[in-house]
């Protein structure tokens, strides 16, 4: 516990330094605009190790090595391997795209005290600059066991005579798991009579292992009054131009209070460098057109008064960029020359949005339209493209098309099932038909056709240009009539029935019954017959449509009365056999049970063509008398009697 407090403490106070510190720094901030680095020292580039700096810089020794000692300092663009790998490998400079650009690479004394100096010249009197610099801790956090010394800089910035104008601490710069570049900075106002000043930068660690930073890019900017610019009213920082346009373009700038009689000046860069434009020296800027591709950037700078003149003194805006941009090279192209009603396909490319205009009033937004081709689509096709900046260009294909052939063929016709007939077709140079069923050569311009069913043959005929046409012809087949004059009847005289004819197409079939004796109407085809004595009918169908005659007989048995034998002798000799009850036809629904002497149930049949042979259980009964009921289902009495078989 007694060793916590202390703990405690130090972080409070830590906490403390760095919330005092970020106050600081935020308070420094510039709320304006800010100028280019009227100062930039790089250290320069080239290859390791680079030139000591000046005597008056800095106290420390100049070494060539890339891992300088205690109290030393190297200008290089790179370091490694220093002192057991316990530095970080460094593989350039803080500067982007600076080729092999150097740094000073510094091992601070273990005496706190200065490491560099310099002397700026040709500021602007009573002006408010930036002052940055990038610094990094080349330390690794694990070296040192851990505890390494961490470097704390103070920077000062004075008038020659040693008169400070501002400073600012960095805090301890703590040890990072990579090389990290962090920048440094604050704020001063130069003297009213002087446009000189004298920066110092102090080291405040104390000596031991550590201590060790990098250093590079110290920048002076110019700070003043907030700096907008843009194009239009609605003061857009870029616009996209397409080469060729000739409008001219307003640039606006808008400046907040900060200077009492400011003065403008517009900027043009196309390059690496700011030009000041002849001129341009008011909030606005009208931009003429100009000629060729290119990215164009403007900006404002203001200073105070004549301070105009004097780069150094000037605070700039925002970038307004303007990019020219050439137009699109668009192409137009089509499947020309093609047949009427095929399909016709244009094609453009070279944007990223097409208009395409044409004959007959065509209009399309997609860069591959088809459609199909009419004796109107013959013509010049038009696409306007497009960029995604706008610009556009416009191509233009010429597309032709070639009439079909006028295609004949013959007239629909009627069959009768398996006859034929011969098509025909013209006007072109080959055939072809289908479907295929039934035809003789589906490539003959007049095949033989035999189909089995109603069929709609196709033609597709070529002609010149191998363009096609179609034309089709319905072969209508007609069944030949069918008859059904029904099963054979029988009945008891006096009786009726009704016969059960049918054809297979009333609509296009006469019909008749012959004889029509007997019969309540012969033109029916379930007509009701009460013949007196057997007789046989014809159901006699005639096509309508040419497809030849049907017949059908159908015999019709009358019996006198019931007769049902008594007797019949199932001895093989072929003679009277059966016990058959031939008058039951007419009594379809009849039912027959033969008992024998017991009681017991020998043979039943509810089929009045069915016979008996005298055999129970497809065993041979005895001789004998055996008693039978025969059930007629007409609501007449139930017949009963004796059946003898004889053996």
């Amino acid at each position: 516990m007694k060793n916590l407090v202390p703990l405690v403490q130090l972080c409070i106070n830590l906490f403390f330094l760095l919330f005092i510190s970020q106050s600081l720094l935020q308070a420094q901030i510039c709320t304006g605009s800010l100028g280019d680095a009227v100062v930039n020292v790089t250290f320069g580039s080239g290859a390791n190790p680079g030139n000591s700096l000046p005597s008056a810089s800095t106290n420390y020794f100049f070494t060539s090595s890339s891992c300088p000692n205690d109290g030393s300092y190297t200008v290089v663009n790179s370091t490694s391997g220093c002192f057991g790998n316990s530095w970080h490998t460094i593989p350039e400079d803080h500067t982007p795209n600076d080729v092999n650009g150097y740094m000073m690479l510094v091992n601070a004394s273990v005496t706190p005290g200065d490491f560099y100096l310099d002397t700026v010249k040709n500021l602007c009197a009573n002006t408010k600059y930036e002052f940055g610099a990038w610094i990094t801790n080349v330390l690794l956090p694990s070296a040192c066991n851990g505890n390494g010394t961490r470097p704390q800089l103070t920077f000062k910035i004075e008038t020659e005579t040693g008169t400070l104008l501002s400073s600012y601490n960095t805090g301890d710069i703590f040890a990072t798991s990579s090389p990290e570049w962090k920048q440094y900075g604050f704020f001063f106002s130069t003297p009213v009579n002087s446009s000189t000043v004298v920066i110092r930068i102090t080291n405040n660690a104390p000596g031991g292992c550590g201590n060790d930073l990098a250093l590079d890019d110290i920048t002076f900017r110019p700070c003043g009054p907030t700096v907008t610019a843009g194009f239009g009213t609605a003061n857009l920082p870029s616009l996209d131009l397409c080469n060729g346009d000739t409008s001219t373009k307003t640039l606006s700038a808008t400046v907040s209070s900060g200077y009492t009689s400011p003065s403008y000046q517009w900027q043009i860069n196309n390059g690496n460098t700011w030009t000041d434009i002849a001129g341009a020296t008011s909030l606005t800027y009208v931009r003429s057109a100009s000629i060729g591709t290119g990215i164009y950037k403007y900006r404002l700078t203001v200073a105070e008064g004549t301070n105009i003149s004097i780069s150094n003194c000037r605070v700039a805006s925002n970038e307004a960029v303007i990019t020219i941009h050439n137009p699109p090279v668009g192409t137009a192209n089509s499947n020309s020359p093609v047949c009427e009603n095929r399909t016709l396909v244009l094609s453009a490319t070279g944007g990223t949005a097409y208009q395409w205009n044409g004959p007959a009033g065509f209009s399309s937004a997609v860069a591959s339209p088809s459609f199909t081709a009419t004796n109107t689509s013959a013509g010049q096709y038009a696409v306007f493209v497009s960029d995604a900046f706008g610009c556009m260009d416009t191509a233009t294909t010429v597309v032709n098309t070639f009439s079909p052939p006028v295609v004949s063929v013959s007239n629909a016709q009627n069959i009768c099932a398996g006859d034929s007939v011969v098509l025909q077709a013209g006007g072109g140079n080959s055939y072809l038909w289908s479907p295929l069923a039934g035809l003789s050569d589906a490539t003959s311009g007049s095949p033989i056709a035999k189909p089995a069913t109603s069929t709609t043959y196709t033609v597709t005929v070529t002609g010149n240009n191998n363009c096609t046409g179609t034309a089709a012809v319905l072969i209508t087949v007609n069944t030949k009539p069918i008859v059904n004059a029904g099963a054979n009847k029988s009945i008891i005289k006096g009786q009726s029935i009704i016969l059960d004819g049918s054809v297979n197409d009333s609509a296009n079939v006469n019909f008749i019954w012959a004889p029509s004796l007997f019969l309540n109407d012969a033109s029916l085809l379930a007509p009701i017959a009460t013949p007196t004595i057997t007789t046989t009918y014809i159901l006699m169908a005639t096509s309508t449509i040419g497809c030849g005659t049907a017949t059908d007989t159908v015999l019709v048995k009358v019996f006198n009365d019931l007769y049902i034998p008594n007797a019949f002798s199932p001895n093989g000799d072929n003679r009277n056999e059966t016990w058959r009850i031939d008058a039951l036809a007419a009594y379809p629904n009849a039912i027959i049970i033969v008992y024998n002497r017991y009681g017991q149930k020998v043979f039943e049949s509810s089929s009045s063509n069915k016979e008996w042979d005298g055999k129970f259980k497809n065993t041979d009964l005895p001789a004998g008398a055996y008693p039978y009921i025969i059930n007629l289902k007409n609501n007449r009495p139930v017949i009963k009697g004796m059946v003898i078989i004889v053996r």
